[in-house]
């Protein structure tokens, strides 16, 4: 379990809630829907679905116990009546048949199994019911993370790295489809979509960096992350270098994905 910090998260997430209002707007949505947001993080994005929904229903789940308290603090039953939040894991989801709609927006590439995961949509979704979902898939965030992976290797971080194995669950469509039937969904799209995430200066960089790499940070002692951002920074704009206005530009890969559960 990685440790968040979700105002910090919250700073350096804007690209994640770019991307997931885009698919958000692809969703037919009739008002009336009970929603199940999986990794609902700091809560930004299922606030705006349960506005959406106002004769309806939102879940937002994290296995995250401080986005989860980040995210009913900022949006609390007060102002949001229909939005709820509770500490859960995508991998153990033990709802029966209590939602419409399933969706989740960066955040299942942090599991490399997605089996129980989408299994545990379908069992989740009433007959008829949909899921949208979103998140990186293959060659997402490729040239730092190829910096990074160096790094691991080389002399100064060696020790730090010692039997590292850690994979994001980055996808493809071809066998995102063959996960979906065999979970009993049936696919209606899978779909590799380049982005670009564009952070206003190389600071910005090191805050991504530093609130979501938690596989690589934790293996790197505090007094030192610094430094192992830094150079990951440093390398990175060596080879992709500023834009006019001061800014990087990262290339990223969203698999998105669209599947339904059956009426019989």
């Amino acid at each position: 379990m990685h440790s968040w910090r979700p105002e910090k998260y919250a700073e350096s997430s804007s690209a994640q809630s770019f991307w997931a209002e885009e698919l958000l707007r692809k969703i037919e949505i009739e008002g009336c829907e009970r929603v199940l947001d999986i990794g609902c993080g700091d809560g930004k994005v299922t606030a705006k679905i349960a506005d959406l929904v106002p004769r309806g229903s939102v879940l937002g789940i994290d296995s995250s116990r401080e986005m989860v308290r980040f995210a009913i603090e900022k949006f609390p039953p007060e102002s949001h009546p229909n939005l709820r939040f509770v500490e859960a894991d995508a991998r153990d989801l033990s709802f029966d048949e209590e939602f419409d709609l399933v969706v989740s927006f960066a955040a299942l590439h942090w599991i490399e199994d997605h089996g129980p995961v989408l299994r545990g949509i379908r069992r989740a979704l009433r007959p008829g019911g949909r899921t949208f979902l979103q998140f990186g898939g293959r060659g997402n965030a490729a040239a730092p993370l190829k910096i990074a992976d160096e790094m691991t290797g080389e002399e100064r971080w060696r020790s730090c790295f010692e039997g590292f194995d850690f994979q994001y669950g980055f996808f493809g469509p071809d066998e995102y489809r063959v996960w979906l039937k065999e979970a009993g969904l049936s696919p209606l799209r899978a779909e590799l979509i380049p982005k670009e995430m564009v952070q206003s200066n190389p600071a910005a960089f090191a805050g991504w960096i530093e609130t979501t790499w938690h596989p690589y940070l934790e293996r790197v002692p505090e007094d030192r992350r610094r430094d192992f951002v830094s150079e990951i920074v440093d390398r990175y704009l060596r080879e992709h270098p500023l834009d006019a206005e001061g800014r990087v530009h990262v290339g990223m890969t969203r698999l998105e994905v669209v599947a339904e559960k059956g009426r019989s």
